[in-house]
């Protein structure tokens, strides 16, 4: 299982921007969510670059940063239009349509890169993005045109924030990830600032903001090591799988209970898993 480090740090990308995404929504439905999505940005800007002075890591070179900072700025983009979405309420519709386009555009990136995965791999793909969209149960609901906007805003966005990131990545990962942060968190602020929203999240949203911060970090983190381990289809249509523990969250601490088509995407899933390792 050649692409074994790839999934698991893949993995542990999605259960990280899952409990993000969760924490996110939930800062957005009590503060505006541009303030949320700016103060995440410069949470995790912080943390990675603590991160790098703890280890020590070279200063990239400028190449590195200018991919960096072209990640940051439409992964912020994909960020923002998430959290607004989720913050209207409409995470069974967004989530699995932004997460599904997430996943399509770094395969195409990689197909020209790497050459076509085996097809064992592909199948696992094509299980893989069934199952985001069952683990959000089908997406039911009405599907307004605003909603679909931000859903695929935020899923191009983040599609090609993987492939930046995997390109900036490749010069090291702390600091060029810390700067992709600061770089989306500058053009929040000045978004912000432009559109005199407020600066600071309401004290009853700042502990879920915070949280939201360092989960979406931790997220980039363990999607940087999963392309740098294996293909880079292979880490972002595992790390993709957020939804699932967005979800699996929403079921634990708020009791919405397992529909059948979110059961059959827990099967999906473990599937995907297993052929995308063989």
């Amino acid at each position: 299982m050649v692409e074994l480090p790839a999934i698991l740090f893949g993995l542990f990308a999605a259960l990280s921007w899952g409990g993000g995404d969760f924490c996110g929504g939930l800062a957005s439905k009590r503060a505006d969510a541009y303030t949320v999505v700016l103060v995440a940005e410069f949470v995790g800007a912080v943390g990675l670059a603590t991160l790098a002075l703890v280890f020590q890591e070279a200063a990239p070179a400028l190449e590195p940063l200018l991919w960096a900072g072209a990640g940051g700025l439409v992964g912020a983009v994909g960020l923002l239009a998430l959290y607004r979405a989720l913050s209207l309420g409409h995470m069974g519709v967004v989530a699995p349509l932004s997460a599904v386009l997430a996943g399509v555009v770094p395969i195409a990136a990689a197909v020209w890169i790497d050459g076509w995965p085996s097809a064992v791999q592909l199948a696992g793909f094509m299980a893989a993005l069934a199952a985001v969209w069952l683990l959000t149960g089908g997406a039911e609901g009405v599907i307004t045109r605003r909603v679909l906007g931000y859903a695929l805003l935020a899923g191009v966005s983040f599609g090609f924030y993987f492939v930046l990131i995997d390109q900036a990545t490749a010069g090291g990962v702390f600091w060029t990830l810390a700067f992709a942060r600061t770089a989306g968190g500058v053009m929040l602020l000045a978004v912000v600032l432009a559109t005199r929203r407020p600066l600071w999240p309401s004290l009853d949203a700042l502990p879920l903001n915070l949280m939201a911060g360092g989960l979406d970090a931790a997220g980039n983190l363990f999607f940087a090591l999963a392309a740098l381990a294996g293909r880079l289809d292979v880490a972002a249509i595992v790390s993709s799988l957020y939804p699932g523990a967005t979800v699996l969250l929403a079921w634990a601490l708020l009791g919405q209970r397992l529909n059948r088509p979110q059961m059959v995407g827990v099967a999906a899933a473990l599937t995907a898993i297993v052929l995308i390792a063989v």
